[in-house]
């Protein structure tokens, strides 16, 4: 069965890369996964994702091995995925060569078998020569496209190693605890009971030693915590919310600001999204943690064909946005991204916080949330729009100025959260 793995992974991988995005591919093929077993489940997920994290030096590592180019993107797929395993997990190669070349057959390259076994030998027996020598390669060493480093050295000449290493961990799993049904010390006693290591490290917030399936983390189906990033739970924590105060969540699906913010006051929310498929995610996350907010579908940058006409004390503004901050999670952005892509999503920011600036009620505040770390998406953005509405002005956050050679609000990536960009502005 392993070999069926590998080969529906290189089919992923392909379909990720001629422009689909991961989490619809393993969407649209879960049917044929039903008959696997947990294990071989996991390995899948693991082979697509780690080969998508450290693309650039497997491609470089491919290069090396070929005498001339891989035509044939099928066999090029079954390549990069066979030298993921052998360089980042604990199969065994021989048995991972062995796969691959039976593989051949089931995507039509049958012929390819000499090809893919003799590549694959070549290099468990080379593999310190190898990878040495796609390490001197940014590209590689780093394994983002070239613009996207790039841009980070000239936007952050200090970090932007440290962000790109941060980028290609393994995320962390962290909890959000429902301060309506119990406390963070109460849940880290309620995991400890249960043989699960964890530590908070916020405010609401735990992180698992060891990543693990939510229908077996303690009190989910209950709704005693949620899955939420420690950077992701910052911004119901920012907003500066009070009972009874009228809020509204313009980009609210999956739902998890949303409903940190029902946890923390008693407020009249509205949550509001374009994507009526999501918003039942926003249902069913309100519902498993026993919370209320109206749902509706509608454009934030069209206010006029959802709003009532009744001002909004706080506005969440999570704009669409480029993901850089959030790669580790969803590293097919990095390779379906393009530097023409950033100034798209800016000028959709721009649109959304106009449209939604009238809406806000004087002395209201409005948050401007990003998962990502290009400033042309963040503190540019939010420059750019007090320039243009001098009834705003921007409320220094806490924390945000801990680290001075980044923009106030920035959170860069690191072992603790994800990238991530907060500005509270507020009307005079």
């Amino acid at each position: 069965m392993m070999l069926e793995v590998q080969r529906h992974a290189a089919a992923i991988i392909g379909r990720v890369l001629a422009g689909h995005s991961l989490d619809a591919e393993f969407a649209r093929s879960a049917h044929t996964r039903m008959a696997w077993t947990a294990s071989e489940r996991g390995a899948l997920q693991d082979i697509c994702y780690g080969t998508l994290r450290f693309l650039g030096r497997i491609d470089a590592m491919l290069e090396a091995l070929l005498d001339r180019p891989l035509r044939d993107e099928k066999l090029r797929g079954l390549l990069r995925v066979a030298l993921y395993q052998i360089e980042y997990t604990r199969a065994a190669p021989y048995a991972i060569v062995d796969h691959a070349v039976n593989a051949c057959g089931r995507i039509g390259q049958t012929p390819a078998r000499g090809l893919v076994n003799a590549v694959l030998r070549n290099f468990v027996r080379r593999r310190t020569a190898i990878t040495g020598a796609a390490e001197r390669s940014e590209g590689a060493r780093f394994s983002h496209p070239q613009w996207w480093i790039d841009k980070l050295r000239d936007q952050y000449p200090e970090q932007y190693a440290a962000i790109l290493n941060a980028s290609n961990l393994r995320p962390p799993l962290t909890l959000r605890v429902n301060r309506r049904r119990t406390d963070p010390d109460a849940y880290l006693r309620q995991l400890a009971a249960s043989g699960v290591a964890a530590e908070r490290i916020g405010e609401s917030a735990i992180r698992l030693a060891t990543p693990t399936p939510v229908e077996r983390i303690p009190g989910f189906a209950d709704g005693l915590v949620s899955v939420q990033d420690a950077g992701a739970q910052r911004a119901a924590e920012l907003i500066d919310l009070a009972d009874c105060q009228r809020v509204l969540d313009a980009c609210a699906a999956p739902g998890g600001k949303l409903t940190h913010m029902c946890e923390l006051a008693d407020v009249d929310l509205l949550a509001l999204d374009s994507d009526t498929t999501r918003l039942e995610r926003v249902r069913n996350n309100l519902g498993r943690l026993g919370l209320h907010a109206r749902v509706a579908c509608g454009d934030a940058c069209a206010p006029e064909t959802w709003w009532d006409g009744r001002s909004f004390d706080r506005i969440l503004v999570d704009v669409p946005c480029s993901g850089s901050g959030v790669v580790r999670r969803h590293p097919d952005i990095k390779w379906l991204r393009r530097a023409s892509d950033i100034a798209r999503f800016a000028d959709v920011q721009c649109r959304m916080l106009d449209a939604l600036w009238r809406l806000l009620a004087s002395g209201g505040k409005l948050l401007y949330g990003t998962c990502s770390v290009f400033r042309e998406e963040n503190d540019l953005q939010v420059a750019q729009f007090l320039e243009r509405h001098r009834n705003a002005c921007h409320v220094s956050l806490p924390g945000a100025d801990i680290n001075q050679n980044q923009p106030p609000g920035q959170l860069l990536p690191d072992d603790r959260h994800d990238g991530f960009f907060y500005a509270l502005l507020q009307k005079q």
